[in-house]
């Protein structure tokens, strides 16, 4: 996605009257579990395509309630950055696919 394509996403999904299977919104201000990251993945992925969707969305810096506003967030912001989370669950996915533990 360009970087207009992906803001025009955002603004898209920014503006549902509420959440869905497959899209959620945290603000994680600072830090989130990383457990419930990899439970995250996978739970939006399974939903998105359950449904129909080309992906799931984990969206942090917004809000979670409607009006949702950007608010930022300062996860991972020192190396190895969003690079390693993503690198890191995509390694881990599976263990947490069948984890019993919701979240």
């Amino acid at each position: 996605m360009t970087p207009e394509e992906l803001k025009a996403k955002l603004e898209e999904m920014m503006a549902l009257p509420a959440e869905t299977e497959w899209i959620e919104f945290k603000e994680a201000k600072n830090n989130h579990d990383f457990d419930d990251l990899g439970r995250y993945f996978s739970a939006l992925s399974n939903e998105a395509n359950l449904n129909g969707q080309p992906a799931g969305w984990l969206v942090f810096g917004v809000t979670n309630n409607p009006p949702r506003k950007i608010c930022g967030t300062n996860y991972r912001l020192q190396e190895p950055g969003l690079e390693g989370t993503i690198y890191f669950s995509s390694d881990k996915i599976g263990g947490w696919a069948h984890s019993p533990k919701s979240f």
